[in-house]
């Protein structure tokens, strides 16, 4: 029997940090396959991951959705059935508890914008450009991409995006507080890799409950989250990593300890 193309990739490095590369050529199209095979990926994450990388080969990120999947859709309860899986793919993203950062060389549009604002941090090299064109088939984003750029840009910015379906450069989006950082084409997928290593490499139970804040803060706002971070913070007591952290910080100074996750 035929194994199916691998359409994605997960690769853990030593320092647990995880590398899912989508290399679906050549245009790396959103199909009910490379879906799949992200989901299996993502059910191999170990569980001692402690950051996650998102990177696509090809001379794009994504030029969007493969649009015979819309085609074959013959009801809207058909559709929402579809809609609803897709959906879940960027929340189980969201859903990890240690560090997301997603890697965008190029040109990044619908599904591949959806999961990239469902990442923590969206690293952007200078040509990259973003778009939600779904307006082109008369239809609105369905993966998240809509509200989870208003989350990061405001109603206003997510209302445009979405309704003009135009193609916006990487620094236009780090001045909109979409992209994180823009960096360099030339060795661009190196520094986003350094960029993740780093971030592994640190504490992370402490990430994971910067990240539980900010989800309360995005439920409810500032005192929504004071109703939870001292908790979270003093669970992180549990952890070794405080404690040998605080105990290095007092013997050897700042910026000496390492991190085991743990």
């Amino acid at each position: 029997m035929t194994e199916p193309p691998a359409l994605a990739r997960l690769e853990v490095e030593p320092s647990r940090l995880a590398v899912l590369t989508i290399d679906a050529g050549p245009l790396n199209l959103y199909t009910l396959d490379l879906h799949d095979q992200l989901d299996a990926a993502l059910d191999r994450l170990p569980a001692d991951t402690r950051a996650l990388l998102i990177r696509f080969d090809g001379r794009v990120v994504s030029a969007g959705v493969d649009v015979s999947l819309f085609d074959a859709q013959q009801s809207p309860e058909q559709a929402k059935v579809l809609f609803d899986r897709m959906l879940r793919l960027p929340g189980r993203i969201a859903a990890c508890e240690f560090p997301t950062v997603f890697a965008a060389h190029a040109l990044c549009l619908t599904w591949a914008f959806e999961v990239a604002v469902a990442c923590d941090i969206i690293l952007a090299a200078e040509r990259a450009s973003f778009g939600l064109v779904e307006k082109v088939v008369g239809l609105t984003p369905t993966m998240g991409g809509t509200q989870r750029l208003a989350a990061r840009a405001g109603v206003g910015r997510a209302k445009e995006f979405v309704m003009t379906g135009e193609r916006y450069s990487a620094a236009a989006l780090e001045r909109w507080n979409v992209v994180n950082r823009v960096l360099p084409d030339e060795g661009f997928d190196g520094a986003a890799r350094t960029f993740a290593a780093q971030l592994a490499a640190g504490p992370t139970r402490a990430h994971a409950a910067t990240k539980k804040v900010l989800d309360h803060f995005e439920r409810g706002g500032v005192a929504e989250a004071n109703r939870h971070v001292t908790e979270i913070a003093a669970d992180l007591y549990r952890t070794e990593d405080l404690r040998g952290a605080v105990r290095s910080f007092l013997v050897d100074g700042p910026g000496k300890a390492t991190f085991t996750g743990r």
